[in-house]
């Protein structure tokens, strides 16, 4: 009996190192149908947007993590997945420096008018980068839907150097923004609140309206900023 329970304890504790480790997926994450876009490796799923190719300066991948402009700039661009997607729970671990601005973008496309263009989970230094006191009502504050709606005034940050893990959901034109665990946004792309949000944006007059399209690419963001990404996965909604 006393050696049925070591056995136990061990499998206990192997279950959750293997829970742990980045960039996989649990037996029960793979059967609810969570995906990797990120493989821990190399870029495969993901192009950039100006080159329809992987980049080839900017990113790296090291030990399991992506970082954008490692040691300074270096013009990588933005990255999209190869897929679009349109019902969705996305989950991705992100880490930034000091004063550092990226973000995660989601339904991003091309629009008749505006170019590309998609909804944007901001990730920014709220203590430190100017971006943070610009827009209106705190909408341009990490865990936010940047220059639409602020996050909520209790959302809880990790400290610069440390991971946090950042959710979205999309059902319907109904979108929900976590912050390490915590809802911290919610809209319906189709609400008073959201046409009034759009008004004040720098997205007014895009055509179609912006956030207004059925599915897009997933974006992460280069914006000259060295910023880490890992555990990057989708579960398509139905």
């Amino acid at each position: 009996m006393k050696r049925i329970l070591v056995i136990f304890a061990g499998l206990i504790f192997i279950s959750g190192y293997v829970s742990a480790q980045p960039n996989t997926l649990t037996p029960q994450e793979v059967s609810e149908g969570w995906k990797l876009l990120f493989n821990g490796e190399n870029l495969d799923g993901w192009i950039s947007v100006r080159t329809q190719e992987p980049p080839t300066a900017g990113w790296e991948v090291e030990n399991g993590v992506l970082t954008v402009n490692k040691g300074g700039p270096k013009r990588g661009g933005d990255i999209i997945t190869k897929d679009q997607y349109s019902d969705f729970d996305l989950m991705v671990d992100f880490k930034i420096t000091k004063g550092a601005n990226s973000g995660i973008k989601y339904f991003f496309m091309r629009y008749e008018k505006g170019g590309w263009l998609g909804l944007e989970y901001q990730v920014l230094d709220d203590e430190t980068h100017p971006d943070a006191k610009l827009g209106h009502d705190n909408n341009r504050l990490q865990g936010g839907l940047y220059d639409m709606f602020a996050p909520a005034a209790d959302k809880k940050d990790s400290p610069i150097g440390e991971w946090n893990t950042a959710r979205i959901v999309s059902k319907g034109t109904q979108v929900e923004h976590y912050l390490n665990g915590q809802k911290v946004l919610s809209f319906d792309r189709k609400s008073p609140e959201y046409e009034a949000a759009l008004l004040l944006s720098k997205y007014i007059g895009s055509e179609p309206k912006f956030g207004d399209v059925e599915k897009g690419h997933i974006l992460l963001q280069d914006h000259q900023d060295e910023v880490s990404f890992r555990n990057i996965k989708i579960k398509v909604l139905k």
